[in-house]
């Protein structure tokens, strides 16, 4: 029983010390709208091509992680990669932000870091934005479905 206790104590011990509790939010289409035109400014022409790329790069998941093929990773709603706009593990890149900061449901400084890569270049450093929202056809019609005019 002893021998037992030493092996399943510190391993026990171990997962607790490890284990990071992030509160992460799932967003419904029309209520992740609504918070980016309202809260976060965003502006109106371009929200669909925003509601577009965060469903096919986060699903609207804001605990969301994904590993790329160069090595990075990739963060949160709006999958912020660690290659150029944030580190792991400590502040640092472009937005100088932890990436692990943009996995909470606090979407304050996700949406800055957003928009600091918007304005450099658009939505092209998001894969799922180029690959199927540049094409206007696969735009969400905000009017119709959250009676949000973005015209």
């Amino acid at each position: 029983m002893a021998r037992f206790n030493i092996i399943i104590i510190p391993l026990l011990l171990g997962c607790i010390k490890f284990d990071v509790h992030v509160d992460a939010k799932e967003y419904m289409r029309c209520q992740l709208a609504r918070e980016l035109l309202e809260k976060y400014g965003i502006n109106k022409t371009f929200l669909s091509n925003w509601i577009c790329m965060i469903e096919h790069e986060s699903n609207r998941s804001t605990d969301a992680i994904k590993r790329n093929p160069n090595g990075s990773t990739s963060y949160g709603l709006f999958q912020i990669n660690s290659k150029d706009w944030c580190r792991a593990g400590r502040k640092g890149g472009i937005c100088d932000k932890k990436c692990e900061d943009f996995l909470d449901d606090n979407i304050d400084d996700d949406v800055a870091c957003a928009k600091r890569i918007f304005e450099r270049a658009g939505f092209k450093n998001w894969p799922g934005w180029s690959a199927t929202c540049r094409n206007t056809q696969n735009l969400p019609d905000l009017g119709l479905t959250c009676r949000i005019q973005t015209a």
